[in-house]
């Protein structure tokens, strides 16, 4: 057997180059099966899990797509941002992954975090610096007016953050949901099933308005909805129409904050938004 040096850790080998946001049904994308450092085309060793206050990284916790690295190159090539991304995994207890309340104009129903004490979930926490917080940002609207989320710092003891050496974070931030998050039928936020094409059929099954406007299928939907503004704005209309919306439950920790955060760089008034 090679050595772990010597292995192909090109992100085409290791099956994790492809794009949500090139091709909406294998949304979120695959993610790893270990902690990593996202270096260009390759997912390399990692050799520390966590950044001290002062060092210029901050935590984000990855929902959905954050969490595949085809998605983070594809997102930071847009901007010609090359440096390496520390994504390691986690032990994360309070935090479940829910379904958003809006229509991505990448052409998916994305995800979205929900308060859930007692639920534990292993997830990727992305150590960002400056420059690559504010790309992140930009992608998930949050300099924009008419964004779809915001970004909140989870705290612990409130959110537990725990990673493969025992080391707890004092927290984490994570990107909240302004529409919401669609809901089970009982009121409760619904899990993602963390696979496009299954998602998408139950919602089209549950609504013929939603099959008028995006079709039958997975494929019509997602062709239909990508990069057609007005119609992802009236399907995410058609989810509060049909009383599909609740809170996700993480709303009071979007403007609480924290004072010592990086300062994002602005980037292009390009900046795509989902």
């Amino acid at each position: 057997m090679p050595e772990p040096h010597s292995q192909d850790r090109t992100l085409r080998a290791l099956g994790l180059a492809e794009a949500p946001r090139e091709y909406p049904l294998l949304y979120p994308g695959a993610w790893p099966r270990e902690s990593g450092l996202l270096d260009g085309d390759r997912l390399l060793p990692l050799d520390r899990l966590t950044y001290e206050d002062g060092a210029d990284r901050v935590p984000v916790l990855a929902i959905g797509s954050n969490a595949s690295p085809g998605q983070l190159r594809h997102k930071m090539a847009e901007f010609g941002i090359d440096s390496p991304i520390p994504m390691v995994k986690a032990r994360v207890t309070g935090v479940d992954i829910g379904v958003s309340a809006h229509v991505s104009r990448m052409g998916y129903v994305s995800a979205s975090p929900v308060r859930a004490p007692g639920v534990v979930r292993e997830l990727f926490v992305l150590w960002l610096d400056a420059e690559q917080l504010a790309v992140i940002d930009a992608s998930e609207g949050v300099p924009m007016a008419a964004g779809n989320f915001d970004r909140a710092w989870l705290p612990a003891p409130d959110v537990r953050v725990e990673t493969a050496d025992g080391t707890v974070l004092r927290g984490a931030y994570a990107y909240v949901n302004r529409h919401g998050v669609l809901h089970d039928g009982t009121g409760a936020p619904r899990r993602h099933p963390g696979e496009q094409r299954p998602l998408l059929t139950e919602l089209l099954h549950g609504s013929a308005a939603l099959r008028a406007l995006f079709g039958v299928t997975p494929e019509e939907f997602c062709a239909r909805a990508r990069g057609d503004r007005l119609l992802c704005a009236r399907g995410t209309r058609l989810f509060v129409e049909e009383k599909r919306v609740t809170a996700s439950g993480l709303e009071p920790y979007v403007r609480s904050g924290r004072t010592d955060e990086p300062l994002p760089q602005a980037p292009p008034p390009t900046a795509p938004m989902p």
